[in-house]
């Protein structure tokens, strides 16, 4: 029997609006309520479209007392006051892609500009000052104290990351704007700032010292984002009409949307989470695909990787303390701390007695976006020239078993490559063919959700690469300027096939490249 049709907040973004209009709403009205209890400056750290937008705006309902919005949630069992207060409710997304110290300033201003009118706040000021007037002047106005809501605080400053000059100035900026709040803290009720990373020398971090920080913290893991519970309870009807669409059981298709959405850890013992904006975009267009990338790739992480020379292809089994991930972006000394708070990696486990965390990419949604993302990057070729055709015939001829026809087709690819000034004469170097050839298979692996790794450990050295397929794995060795057998001694000797052996057939391959060719020229093949 066909299940009733649900409307979605594909684009919405606003609580009152989902609300009013009947879409679909998973109920965190709950932990929403207790992140007002726990203290009055609060302050989420959460990947692009993962709901903080929506959580803002729910506040913002909630404190102007809007009562009738809640009806049938959760918060109604908790809450017994629905004062209504004067709300400052600022989304800083609109400061992204300034490129100047005055442009910024003025966009700040321009943000504030309906409350500046509303509260009589008048005259030539800067963005600081106007918020601390509109501030006073709500509390002064109203009797009440205030609640400020700023949304995406650190958009003004990932794009300018690498710019240190521009990101000093804008700093500045920013310290200015948001040191008021400290000053201000007698005529606020409550303070909730959102963003994707953290900044420790904003005065938002330094002198708000009662700032707490709720990203981490196990009890509002769950605050934005789909949990496996909500997934398998308020959304039951959706998971059955998209079910029914792909003409499968129901068990089907959640074990195809937690494959494709599902991953994410925000604390030690979080539950498993789902990408909101994807998952409820799957089932609007009863289509599961990769919807995170649409927009691509960010231009800011893309810059950090490159900056801190990042080896993408180490990505899967990174173990780390917080504080080399959760920590001030300004002060990163590689990418971890960029690539966990923007989603690009999560927390896969956690280990008590040592304090330490294993960190993964989450899904293949994330996976597979990241590879067309980077492959362009780290092989020096426009994105044009990245055929997933090649990707599909190597694949198809891998599961099939068709290793030579897998290798000749490589061969033929990587021969075809227009190598640009520059890159060739990096290509020369052993280390630089190598880490290029590894990145490359990497990439395009993942492309096709195929479990790839690179520098596999043994007891007795690193294999380049093994590919896991159903039913069998792949062992593969580079020999630059050395002989393919020589690669395929080195897999025997080694023992690198060995851990694999129980369990699937496995298929050993060495190869040689050539830096005067530039070409993968022979290849010997054993299982």
């Amino acid at each position: 029997m066909s299940q009733q049709e649900r409307f979605y907040p594909i684009g919405i973004q606003t609580f009152s609006e989902i609300i009013s209009s009947g879409r679909v709403y998973v109920d965190k009205t709950d932990l929403m309520w207790k992140a007002q209890r726990l203290s009055k400056f609060v302050f989420l750290s959460r990947p692009r479209r993962f709901g903080k937008s929506l959580l803002s705006t729910t506040f913002k309902s909630f404190f102007e007392g809007r009562r009738d919005l809640f009806e049938g949630l959760k918060v109604m069992e908790l809450e017994r006051d629905w004062t209504a207060y004067p709300v400052i409710h600022l989304d800083l997304s609109m400061a992204k892609n300034e490129k100047t110290e005055s442009a910024l300033q003025e966009t700040l201003l321009f943000i504030m500009a309906p409350y500046a009118k509303e509260y009589n706040v008048t005259g030539i000021l800067s963005p600081g000052k106007q918020l601390s007037l509109i501030i006073r002047n709500a509390f002064e106005k109203t009797g009440k104290q205030v609640v400020v809501l700023i949304d995406e605080y650190d958009a003004p400053l990932l794009d300018v990351l690498h710019e240190s000059e521009l990101l000093d100035a804008f700093r500045r900026v920013m310290q200015e704007f948001y040191q008021v709040l400290k000053a201000s803290e007698a005529m606020i009720r409550f303070c909730f700032i959102t963003g994707v990373t953290k900044f420790s020398q904003l005065s938002i971090f330094s002198t708000i010292n009662n700032l707490n920080n709720i990203s981490m913290l196990p009890q509002f893991a769950a605050i934005c984002g789909i949990t496996e519970t909500e997934l398998t309870t308020q959304l039951t009807p959706d998971v059955a009409l998209l079910a029914e669409v792909y003409e499968e059981p129901a068990d089907v298709t959640l074990a195809r949307l937690k494959a494709r959405y599902d991953g994410y850890h925000f604390s030690w013992s979080s539950e498993d989470i789902y990408n909101p904006y994807s998952l409820l975009k799957a089932f609007a267009n009863k289509v599961v695909d990769n919807y995170w990338f649409e927009s691509g790739t960010p231009t800011f992480l893309i810059n950090q990787l490159q900056q801190f020379d990042t080896d993408i292809t180490a990505l899967d089994d990174v173990e780390a303390s917080s504080s080399a991930f959760d920590s001030p972006t300004e002060a990163m000394t590689d990418a971890l701390p960029l690539l966990y708070q923007s989603g690009y990696v999560t927390i896969k486990g956690y280990d008590r007695e040592s304090d330490t965390y294993t960190l993964g990419i989450p899904n293949r949604e994330v996976r597979v976006g990241l590879a067309y993302g980077l492959l362009p990057v780290y092989v020096g070729l426009k994105q044009d020239i990245v055929k997933l055709g090649f990707a599909l015939k190597f694949w198809r001829a891998l599961k099939s078993g068709d290793i030579e026809g897998a290798l000749r087709g490589m061969q033929t690819y990587f021969e075809g490559l227009p190598y640009i000034a520059g890159f060739k004469r990096k290509l020369a170097e052993v280390s630089t063919a190598e880490g290029f050839y590894e990145w490359t298979f990497y990439l395009i692996f993942s492309m096709l959700n195929v479990y790839v790794r690179t520098q596999v450990k043994t007891i007795r050295g690193r294999a380049d690469m093994v590919v896991h397929m159903p039913g069998v794995t792949y062992v593969f060795e580079l020999k630059v300027n050395g002989t393919a057998q020589e690669a395929m001694e080195q897999i025997n000797s080694k023992g690198y096939a060995i851990p694999y052996t129980a369990d699937s057939r496995v298929v050993k391959v060495g190869m040689r490249f050539s830096t005067e060719t530039l070409a993968i020229e022979d290849w010997v093949v054993e299982g």
